[in-house]
Order: C-alpha cells, then structure tokens, then sequence
C-alpha cells in the first residue's frame, strides 16, 4: 500500500470510528503508528483534521472535507481492483444501515449466499430502527423501508411487501374478529413508532376507509408490534416482512382480508455525492432476486 493510500486509509478509519485503538486493530498496526500517521498527514497537509480529547475524536472542517473526498478515493480503488480480478473479487468491508426486524427477518437468512460467494469481503450490520447519516457512518448502502423522505438521496426499490392487520388465535377467541375496519374502534389495538394517535387507511375498490387507531400499548420497533400481537394484546398493523414465520405458525392471524392497505416499500440507499460501490451494487442486486 502506498505512503498516501495508508495515510487515507487510516485516517478514515479515525474518522469513522473515533478511536485511534481501534483502528490500530483493525488495520495491524500499533496505536503509536496511527498517531504518527495521521499526524503525519495533519504536516503534510498543514492543517488540523481532528480534534483529540480525553474523551473522544472530532473532525474539523478541513478533516470532514477531506473524510468525504477520501472515503471516494478509497470506494474507486476498491472498484478499480474488484474489476481487475472479476465479478468474484468483492473484498474490504461493505457497510450496510437497515432496520432491525428487516434484518433479522429478510436479509440474514439470505448472507451465507452471499458471503460464500465473496469470501474476502467483510460486512458489518448496522441495524437500528434510525435513519443513519450515510456519510458520516460511512455506510456504503442502507435499506429504508416505506415513504423516502428524503428524495435528494440516490435509492433503488427492491421490494415490495402487503401490509394487514393481524392478532393471535387467543385474543380473537376472546374478543372476537373485526369485520369492518370501523369494528376497530371496539377492539384493542396495538401501535408500532410515530404519534399516540395513529390513522389506519383501508382500501376497498375505489372507496377508502380511514380510522383513526388510539391503544393503550405502543411499541418503538417492529419487533415489539409483533410480539405484543403475539401475546394476544391487542390488533396490529404488519408488513409480511414482519409477520412471515408467525402467520405461517398459525402465531397471529390476517384481519378484515376484503381490505387493502398500502403496500411498503424497501429502497436501497445510497450516500450522496459518488456512484454506489461495485460490492454496494452486488449485494444490492444479490438481494433484489428472491
């Protein structure tokens, strides 16, 4: 690797994960080497990247503008030799942002796959139910599911999953089954992340049936809608990609089936201001064929 690459790439990892230690770790190098490395580069440069103190690593304006410059440099070297070697010569660490129960439920069980067919490529999951700030984490692809809010963000849907609404054999057995989305209002319902009161829209033909769902319990994470629904607590809101292994168990049940909901969508992400990595793109196109 040369002088300038190793400079880049250690400075980078610096940047993206605020530790000196740690980067010494993950690139075989001793933590004095790193200081001397970056510092190396801050002389080289004649300016100050980071902002060192007992307690963690901040990027100065020069750092941020060279961490983004440099996170492309790296990205076009990487395609430069995966092109070399082939379509089998995905290596480095792909990084990939995406909700928790998408992960779990849709993307992990599909890896080895993937991993076995690139042996040399690392993945690190960043899985939390937050929107990531792409660059900064410096994640190579996010998955966002439903509405984008964002539409200067470079995305690519993927999939697409029916919602319904969904509660378990035990409390059906007690409560009994809606018929109408206005049955709602009598029955306990669950909600998932956003307002305490929540508005549950209702397809049929061309007429659309809106109520508006207030419960006692709400969960923050997919996760929890579902096992509250599980638990017999009350009537949710589902994707398939939520729900999949607890319908087909017989778990929870489809609710008020005469009617649609909106469909959600999942989008791969990309970070703004560079083309999508060549181990971005195959593992995109990887999971957008079931």
């Amino acid at each position: 690797m040369s002088d300038r690459l190793q400079e880049l790439t250690v400075f980078v990892r610096v940047a993206e994960t605020g530790s000196f230690s740690r980067t010494a770790r993950e690139l075989g190098l001793s933590q004095p080497s790193v200081s001397r490395i970056v510092s190396g580069l801050e002389a080289r440069l004649g300016v100050s990247l980071l902002l060192r103190s007992t307690r963690r690593i901040t990027l100065t304006e020069a750092g941020l503008d060279l961490l983004d410059r440099a996170r492309r440099i790296m990205a076009d070297v990487e395609d430069a030799e995966a092109a070399a070697r082939g379509a089998d010569g995905l290596r480095g660490i792909l990084r990939i942002a995406l909700p928790v129960t998408y992960g779990v439920r849709e993307v992990i069980p599909r890896l080895p796959l993937f991993m076995q067919a690139h042996p040399d490529l690392r993945i690190e999951l960043m899985m939390a139910d937050r929107l990531e700030d792409l660059v900064a984490e410096g994640v190579d692809v996010a998955i966002r599911l439903g509405r984008l809010a964002d539409s200067s963000l470079k995305a690519r849907k993927i999939a697409s999953a029916p919602r319904m609404a969904v509660a378990s054999p035990d409390y059906l057995a007690r409560r009994g089954s809606p018929e109408t989305p206005g049955d709602l209002a009598g029955h306990d319902v669950i909600l998932g992340p956003g307002p305490a009161r929540q508005t549950w829209s209702f397809q049929r033909g061309t007429a659309t049936v809106s109520v508006a769902a207030e419960g006692r319990l709400q969960a923050a994470s997919a996760e929890g809608v579902i096992a509250a629904a599980r638990a017999g607590l009350g009537i949710a809101l589902a994707s398939l990609w939520m729900c999949r292994s607890e319908l087909a168990r017989g778990e929870l049940v489809p609710l008020l089936t005469g009617f649609k909901l909106d469909p959600v969508d999942a989008h791969a992400v990309f970070p703004p201001g560079r083309d999508p990595s060549r181990k971005a793109r195959a593992f995109i196109d990887f999971l957008s064929n079931p």
